[in-house]
């Protein structure tokens, strides 16, 4: 009975704490993109605009819920459900403190102990694209639809790379399970965090992650000028409310793998430690975590108003062309620093310069498609004797 008080009262914080998080994270990325563009953000609603958050989810419930006449409504309110309802089961197995603490009636993890935590999570996440599909689909929309299968095409793609990202840090923690990556790197020290031996894994895993939660540069199933508004174009009320949640939970998701797998979880040298003993230690190690998770929010936040929106063939090459070849070549790189027993810290310099290579060879592709498309554009303006000569 006391198990069960326990997880009832841990779905009900985490739930709340996302859930009052995303609001507020809405009124941080349109201050910050306020002040990216020097413009005045929210400021009317509250001191500095702080009740923003409390008036738009007000319009949302008393705006008119419109259903399009010969959309399939079961679907169309269906789609929006899924697509908020695999986010949140995916945090269940994420742990957001430090989980070898015994308070009573709490725990950092909803399901602890879940030894393919890191799979379950990517089996979860990858079902967010049956809510977009059929949210597109069902609109009988031919915008939505449009839109639909461009994220089940980039949703498909990135997941590939997203996960061979994970596999080098599976070998080097040998475990899928959450806490014990987290826990191998607190005892290690901040030099067992893997993003030093990582680095390519680390940057692989964020690109694919972004892709993943449709954000900049890689929103090319809701992109404006094309689509309208993407898939969700039919949508009002609190149904794009509920695709809208689902979204920005997704990134808080992202943000707490990120952490949790290259940057040390909850550990900070001196603050921060499996040895720290006294009295708070566990909420000063909450913090940490939720800092760290923050300042990665914010860079997904800043590189939304700093890099422009790829085209959907430079989105697709850019995954399977460039990303899932350098997880591979990294993964076969830690297998091969495991398998012969060499110092871990080779990794770091391999990775860099698997990183090198890539740029080098797409450099050099891009200069090869300049000058044959300069050379066929100088063979169309000659005129027809030139040009037999050429």
């Amino acid at each position: 009975m006391t198990d069960l008080l326990t997880t009832v009262i841990t779905i009900a914080v985490a739930v709340g704490a996302i859930l009052g998080t995303v609001a507020y994270l809405i009124l941080l990325e349109r201050k910050l993109s306020a002040w990216m563009q020097d413009r005045r953000g929210p400021n009317r609603v509250g001191p500095f605009g702080v009740f923003q958050p409390l008036a738009d989810g007000l319009k949302f419930l008393l705006k008119e819920d419109v259903i399009p006449a010969h959309a399939d409504k079961v679907l169309f309110l269906a789609a929006p459900c899924i697509g908020l309802l695999t986010t949140l089961l995916a945090f269940a197995v994420v742990p957001f403190g430090p989980t070898d603490q015994h308070l009573p009636y709490l725990r950092f993890v909803i399901a602890p102990n879940i030894d393919i935590g890191i799979v379950f999570i990517f089996a979860i996440t990858s079902l967010a694209v049956y809510g977009v599909i059929l949210g597109g689909w069902s609109s009988n929309n031919k915008y939505s639809a449009l839109g639909s299968l461009r994220a089940s095409a980039q949703v498909i793609s990135y997941e590939i790379p997203l996960g061979m990202s994970v596999l080098g840090v599976a070998l080097l923690g040998g475990a899928l399970n959450l806490e014990r990556v987290q826990a191998v790197q607190a005892t290690g020290g901040i030099w067992s965090w893997y993003i030093w031996t990582q680095p390519l894994a680390a940057l692989i895993f964020f690109t694919s992650a972004l892709a993943e939660a449709n954000r900049l540069p890689f929103d090319l199933s809701e992109c404006e000028q094309e689509l309208v508004g993407g898939f969700h174009t039919e949508y009002s009320s609190m149904k794009f409310a509920l695709f809208f949640l689902g979204e920005y939970t997704h990134v808080i998701t992202t943000s707490f793998l990120t952490v949790i797998l290259f940057f040390g979880g909850w550990h900070f040298p001196w603050i921060a430690t499996p040895e720290s003993a006294y009295a708070g230690a566990w909420l000063v190690k909450v913090l940490v975590l939720a800092a760290k998770v923050f300042g990665v929010i914010v860079l997904i936040m800043m590189i939304r108003w700093t890099i422009p929106r790829f085209r959907f063939d430079q989105l697709m090459n850019l995954s399977w062309k460039a990303l899932i070849p350098l997880s591979l070549a990294n993964m076969i790189a830690v297998m091969t620093v495991l398998q012969f027993g060499w110092n871990r810290w080779w990794l770091l310099p391999i990775s860099l310069g698997l990183f090198c290579i890539a740029g080098i060879i797409g450099v050099s592709v891009k200069r090869a498609e300049i000058r044959h498309r300069h050379g066929a554009r100088l063979t169309r303006n000659l005129p027809p004797s030139a040009a037999a000569g050429i």
